[in-house]
């Protein structure tokens, strides 16, 4: 059973933990510190990040003997965080990247 958001944020390093539509709307949000600023950015940042994965991988898809679809999860890493985005691409986590535990974080996240 996929986890809730406050259980993803009780996982070691997680900051954050939501849930999102494509159209860029936060749907769930949890944090140790709740800004609805920054609810609302994490929506609209990972909808596009999404949006651009789904158009890479079908085109990829097309033109290659490779099947990159349906995506299940993508991974950003930069400065001292890492975002973690999973089920087809609409719920994530932000977590310190010396805390996170990515490939644990890709398995429950990576769950349709």
């Amino acid at each position: 059973m996929p986890a809730t958001l406050d259980d993803l944020l009780k996982l070691e390093g997680v900051t954050a933990a939501f849930e999102y539509t494509a159209d860029g709307q936060c749907t769930g949000y949890r944090a140790n510190n709740p800004s609805p600023e920054m609810a609302a950015l994490i929506g609209r940042y990972c909808a596009l990040v999404t949006m651009t994965f789904n158009t890479l991988a079908s085109a990829f898809t097309t033109l290659s003997d490779a099947n990159w679809v349906p995506q299940r999860a993508w991974v950003y890493v930069g400065g001292d965080y890492t975002v973690v985005v999973g089920n087809g691409g609409y719920r994530g986590v932000f977590v310190e990247t010396a805390r996170a535990n990515v490939n644990r974080l890709l398995e429950i996240l990576g769950q349709p």
